[in-house]
């Protein structure tokens, strides 16, 4: 029988949890509640770009095409983007930031870091450049095994 606390698939799963729940807590405490955690690959994609086609902003964040509708239905009801038709295209849809979407920007950066600076404590740099590393691979092998 496999230990739990030893293996790889259950330590994953539990920290995300974990991590997820701080980093809701820390959005909460930053006064920006609306931006959920699965928000957050999606927003950092279009703080950098605003305007992207949605199949970009799944790229940009690790997200299947499939995920997204969703992602974007959730974010378009909490006010932070909102779908637009794009002017070359009329297939093509685009996303964009609502003044609230960028208006978050700062207080959501702040809360992130200050989680992660708490979750990843005591760690040495080296230590998670090598974990940053090897979940890479995971995500890279996953890809590889299940086109």
């Amino acid at each position: 029988m496999i230990d739990p606390v030893n293996c790889p698939y259950y330590l994953v799963s539990r920290v995300t949890l974990m991590v997820t729940s701080a980093l809701k807590k820390g959005l909460t405490k930053a006064g920006v509640g609306d931006v959920r955690p699965a928000y957050l690959g999606a927003l950092f994609a279009l703080w950098k770009e605003d305007g992207l086609k949605v199949v970009e902003v799944g790229r940009r964040s690790g997200l299947e095409t499939s995920t997204m509708t969703g992602l974007i239905d959730r974010m378009e009801r909490d006010g932070l983007v909102e779908r637009r038709d794009d002017e070359n295209d009329r297939r093509v849809q685009r996303i964009n930031l609502t003044e609230k979407g960028r208006e978050v920007m700062n207080p959501v950066l702040g809360a992130v870091d200050r989680v992660l600076a708490t979750v990843f404590e005591g760690i040495s740099e080296e230590d998670m450049l090598k974990a940053t590393d090897v979940l890479k691979r995971v995500l890279a092998n996953s890809h590889e095994g299940n086109p």
